[in-house]
């Protein structure tokens, strides 16, 4: 997935050139190993991994608590309080350093990891009906959610202050955790009895593993600002704002908003292109697949296959940038809005001839679902933050990431309409 080192030093001369301060250029130095991209795309990967470890485990939750829509609860839950999180962060984000925000948001997703397993041994002990336990699951949707806010647009803004590889290793590295997470999900259903001991060792699974990688992300992401690569870019960074600074007075109050307003205009038509994505892919993703089409040959395996067909076609997209990135946003952000027809094709598939409602058409939209979701969040992602000056693209970054969020969420309502 890793592009050429010359790739990655020429890229990083074109970002450095945009804001560069006059100064003489110093080598670039060499990311040894490929240690930070690897960082990146864990960082990418841990951010996003426990939300895909709440909705993989969809049978467990859906056995302890059959009497609610539990995919659709937790989308909604979990989007709307990463919304606020994230406005807050927006507006407040020149007053904290991305560096705390983004190890408290790691922090949070740990302790949001423990709340599962730690319940499941004191309280739940596999018993149904439980209703104070999916509150505590919700509460603990709601904590990963505030952590996401914190973590997920601090690593995004980070990227966008470094070569484009950077930013693709993390939108990858979230595509990743999907596939992580629907692999665990097979082998557990292969090796596990689908009785509630079952259940609950397989949902302890996907937790612990995600304690482990965000246990590995919070050391990971201290490591990396120590790597030479990225000292040598946010060195660029910090000269940067220190040039600003000398020309136009502190970015606080009403000038901190006008500038605000500007990096939204020269990002919005990315981010409503962003919204439009996932306004589309969350209204039919995970519950219209989980919920909604049934198959008398594959049964309960179904769902688990189409969610892993999707999450293997959203990582194959956002690797896909690492070699044939589309320059043309204008084409990218047009293919954004043209995903509204998977509407009516899904609604064939339930309502529509006989074929449609067959396991292959499907299968076949759901994995260009996924590969069309994961290639064009990826293009807007890299292209976005270098539109505006380099000290500017963390919060463009952020900036994205709310446009992200707001699909996200706007995606979880309209999933509703699916049952009405």
């Amino acid at each position: 997935m890793g592009q050429g080192e010359g790739e990655g030093e020429e890229e990083a001369l074109l970002i450095g050139d945009r804001s560069r301060p006059s100064h003489e250029k110093s080598e670039i130095p060499r990311d040894s190993f490929h240690l930070a991209y690897i960082i990146y795309f864990t960082l990418g990967a841990g951010f996003l991994l426990p939300w895909n470890a709440f909705i993989t485990a969809v049978d467990y939750f859906s056995y302890l608590y059959p009497e609610t829509s539990v995919d659709r609860v937790f989308a909604l839950v979990y989007m709307l309080v990463c919304l606020v999180s994230l406005l807050l962060i927006v507006a407040y984000s020149h007053k904290s350093d991305s560096r705390v925000r983004i190890n408290i948001g790691l922090i949070l997703f740990l302790l949001s990891m423990l709340v599962i397993p730690v319940m499941d041994q004191l309280y739940i002990k596999g018993r149904t009906g439980l209703l104070p336990g999916f509150y505590v699951t919700v509460a603990s949707i709601a904590l990963s959610a505030v952590a996401d806010a914190l973590a997920q647009g601090g690593i995004i803004g980070s990227a966008g202050e470094l070569p484009e590889r950077y930013m693709q290793a993390v939108v990858a590295g979230t595509a990743a955790s999907g596939v992580l997470v629907s692999v665990l999900r097979i082998l557990t259903k292969s090796i596990y009895p689908q009785d509630a001991h079952g259940l609950r060792r397989s949902a302890n699974l996907y937790f612990s593993v995600s304690i482990v990688v965000m246990a590995i992300c919070i050391i990971f992401y201290n490591v990396a600002s120590h790597l030479p690569v990225i000292k040598y870019y946010k060195d660029i960074k910090m000269q940067a704002i220190s040039e600003e600074k000398n020309v136009s007075s502190s970015l606080t109050g009403s000038a901190w908003r006008s500038n605000l307003w500007n990096i939204v205009g020269r990002v919005k038509w990315f981010g409503f292109g962003i919204l439009v994505i996932y306004v589309v892919t969350l209204s039919i993703f995970p519950g219209y697949i989980t919920e909604d089409v049934h198959s008398q040959v594959l049964r309960d395996w179904y769902p688990i296959i189409l969610i892993t067909c999707y999450n293997v076609f959203d990582l194959v997209g956002k690797s896909l940038t690492a070699v044939c990135l589309l320059e043309n946003s204008k084409i990218a952000i047009g293919a954004c809005f043209a995903r509204v027809l998977f509407y009516p094709l899904f609604l064939g598939c339930l309502h529509g001839p006989k074929f449609f409602r067959t396991e292959i058409p499907v299968t076949v939209l759901t994995c260009l679902l996924g590969l069309t979701n994961g290639y064009l969040t990826s293009v807007l992602m890299i292209a976005a933050p270098k539109t505006v000056r380099l000290q500017h693209a963390e919060t463009a970054g952020i900036v994205l990431v709310l446009f992200l969020v707001i699909g996200l969420a706007a995606g979880s309502v309209v999933a509703w309409f699916w049952v009405l």
